[in-house]
């Protein structure tokens, strides 16, 4: 049974990543853990130090927090109403990415799905903090799902590598299971500078159209592009569902994504992406 994480902070923009969770994987036997974290603003230290048992303001917030949750669940199962799901509900006095942290190793946690509010524009911030956090310090992998994007069965699939990557890598296989699963086809994208690929990408390159045999896969160049020229100009071709990367640490996907501000960049979060942790981050 697969475990997610639907993080939530009681906004419309998280209930629609929850949506887009439940409609991924309407078709498996899962169980869902409604994760909601909380810190009182005038919960500081000179108050912690009046009241080392302190009882009011966490005692209050736990008590909102907790039945707000319990209205998300009862949203999810009068519009979905699905057997093969379960619910977790858990209410934290905690940071988010520390909660999430601790979660992930107390429950085994598989995938973790929270929404974004995306770049609409070229100077704003290319996906929100809390998202971009987790991303970064969580090894596990994350879907995120922009604000108001109404879900699409995952049939075209982009998947830009530099292939720079290990074909071990334990999260692979869920590309490959939503790929079985949904029937998608897998567009795997290498943006081409005029430098062919070295024999240990070549042999990565192979040994991913290997992993992938069972798959409708297609292999494609973009020359003289940078990757997120590549991205950007796929995506004007052809109608994507997913994006899926994969943090390899010092990569394109380092600047593409913890980069504060994007200039002179068409592309925009309109699409679910899904970030897995490299082999390097792992270890």
């Amino acid at each position: 049974m697969k475990r997610i994480l639907l993080p939530t902070d009681f906004s419309d923009n998280a209930y629609n990543a929850i949506r887009y969770a439940l409609n991924l994987f309407r078709e498996e036997e899962a169980t869902f853990y409604l994760l909601n974290t909380f810190t009182p603003v005038s919960y500081h230290t000179g108050y912690l130090i009046e009241n080392p048992a302190p009882y009011g303001m966490e005692d209050i917030a736990m008590i909102n927090s907790k039945r707000e949750v319990e209205r998300i669940e009862e949203r999810i199962k009068k519009e979905f109403d699905n057997p093969k799901h379960h619910f977790v509900r858990l209410s934290t006095f905690n940071t988010l990415i520390g909660e999430i942290k601790e979660t992930i190793l107390e429950h085994d946690i598989d995938l973790i799905v929270m929404g974004t509010k995306g770049a609409t524009g070229a100077k704003e911030v290319f996906i929100g903090t809390h998202t971009m956090y987790t991303i970064k310090k969580v090894n596990c992998p994350v879907i995120a799902v922009p604000s108001g994007f109404e879900f699409e069965k995952p049939t075209d699939v982009l998947f830009p590598t530099d292939y720079n990557l290990s074909i071990e890598n334990k999260y692979l296989p869920l590309v490959k299971e939503i790929s079985d699963k949904h029937k998608c086809r897998l567009n795997i994208l290498n943006a081409y500078s005029g430098v062919s690929l070295d024999n240990d990408r070549q042999k990565t390159k192979e040994s991913l159209d290997e992993y992938f045999k069972d798959n409708v896969r297609l292999f494609h160049i973009a020359e003289g592009m940078d990757v997120l020229e590549a991205v950007e100009d796929f995506q004007k071709k052809y109608k994507i569902n997913l994006l899926i990367m994969i943090h390899n640490k010092h990569s394109f996907f380092e600047n593409l994504l913890f980069k504060p501000v994007i200039n002179q960049i068409a592309y925009h979060t309109n699409i679910p992406f899904l970030v897995i942790p490299s082999e390097e981050r792992m270890k």
